[in-house]
């Protein structure tokens, strides 16, 4: 390839297994994890950064003294999602630190073997003629049939 080689890595069938073993190992570590549907993330309200002292503060509050809040209120309940959120905080920046370098990395390895796909096409369509490739290239040819058509068809009133 005549581009700029960022990566060069590979990942063996066995090394995946073991990885995706281990995700599923922190998946059933935290049982309690919770999948929530879009409409519901809408709908809760969320703590951020500027809420998390708030929140620490009137826990501290709730555990002092709670003969002022309704009965039916848990103090326990409501200490113990307060301490379960603030724990999970740094596995979430890790576990999002890590999905952004997957990401990243499979993005930029997508992005290498395209090009690298364009250029074996590209030279095949132009040397590749009486090689025996000519029906391999036709049916690569057909990736951008598509394109061309959706173009035409968006030119026509």
């Amino acid at each position: 390839m005549n581009t700029l080689n960022r990566i060069s890595a590979t990942l063996t069938a066995a090394e995946v297994t073991t990885l995706l073993t281990k995700i599923n190992e922190v998946k059933n570590a935290l049982p309690f994890l919770i999948d929530l549907s879009p409409e519901e993330r809408r709908t809760f309200p969320k703590m951020g950064d500027k809420s998390v002292a708030f929140v620490s503060r009137c826990v501290e509050i709730a555990q002092r003294d709670d003969s002022f809040l309704p009965k039916k209120f848990d103090v326990t309940e409501f200490a113990e999602d307060h301490a379960l959120s603030v724990a999970l905080e740094p596995i979430r920046q890790q576990l999002a630190q890590l999905l952004e370098l997957v990401e990243d990395t499979q993005l930029l390895a997508g992005s290498e073997a395209y090009i690298g796909a364009l250029e074996v096409y590209n030279s095949a369509q132009r040397s590749g003629q009486g090689l025996g490739l000519d029906d391999l290239i036709d049916q690569l040819g057909m990736r951008f049939v598509r394109r061309r058509k959706e173009a035409e068809d968006s030119k026509t009133p």
